[in-house]
């Protein structure tokens, strides 16, 4: 999401598909009218499609601590041109750009020096409950200054609650490496900004690859509130690919693939799998 389209490891998906035969879905009726595209700041100055079935907008401009800059332009867009002829789809969804700083924290502005976490007390160090505060400021920063002005500029609905949020997981972003406590450390950093946004009564769900997840966060527990949460599949490049991923694994054992993306000509499309 972070770049002009964001299709991620396109060519190991692919190949994976093609080795294990993945399965197609069977074919929607009007295709082309039930397609959807997700946009952020890489399409800034573009033209933007004409009656998408549904729209899912970038509020940050590729990291965690800045905005699109093109947001109130493309809230307007999504609430003006979208169809919603895809029931299980909400018209206009969301999506924040997510990071774990902790290793480099030093080099960073933002990390908390203080703050009450399910993990316990903050104190400023790279701890799991450091890691949760960074993941809830991050996305309060998102939803109070970032999303809350652009969406009253662009007549669309302030309230975060009545829409559906995405933590967009990459590679791209920083994150801590090398060890399942990192791992441990990123999880809570998503469990931070999952939790700020399901404060607001918003439902959210989980945006990455199979690889690119199981690098940043590992293996999700139960006992983690990010088990049971949906996942948003990237990385194919075609309509009959993003047909054949709302059958993979979802990216933690409780929730369902109920989107899939794929990539036409640098556009984002997005395949409801529900």
């Amino acid at each position: 999401m972070a770049g002009g389209g964001r299709a991620l490891g396109v060519a190991a998906l692919a190949a994976a598909s093609l080795a294990l035969g993945v399965p197609t879905a069977a074919a929607d009726p009007g295709d082309d009218a039930a397609v959807g595209y997700d946009v952020s700041y890489p399409q800034c100055g573009d033209a933007l499609p004409d009656d998408p079935a549904f729209a899912i907008v970038g509020v940050n401009g590729g990291l965690a601590t800045r905005p699109n800059p093109c947001l109130a332009g493309q809230l307007a867009w999504a609430a003006e041109e979208t169809t919603g002829v895809v029931e299980a789809q909400p018209r206009l969804q969301l999506y924040v750009n997510t990071a774990n700083p902790g290793q480099v924290r030093d080099r960073v502005t933002t990390w908390p020096a203080r703050g009450r976490t399910p993990y316990g007390r903050c104190e400023g160090d790279n701890s799991r409950a450091c890691s949760w505060q960074y993941g809830w400021e991050r996305v309060a920063v998102t939803v109070t200054e970032f999303f809350l002005p652009a969406a009253e500029a662009a007549g669309v609905d302030p309230d975060p609650g009545d829409h559906t949020w995405w933590l967009d997981v990459e590679t791209t972003n920083t994150w801590q490496t090398g060890s399942a406590p990192a791992r441990a450390r990123n999880r809570a950093a998503l469990e931070g900004m999952a939790a700020r946004l399901s404060a607001t009564g918003a439902e959210v769900g989980l945006y990455s690859t199979g690889y690119q997840w199981r690098r940043i966060a590992g293996v999700v527990p139960r006992s983690s509130p990010l088990h049971d949460l949906d996942s948003w599949l990237a990385g194919s490049t075609s309509l009959a690919g993003a047909r054949a991923a709302c059958l993979r694994d979802p990216l933690v054992d409780g929730g369902d693939v109920v989107l899939t993306q794929y990539v036409v000509d640098g556009l984002d499309h997005d395949h409801s799998c529900v």
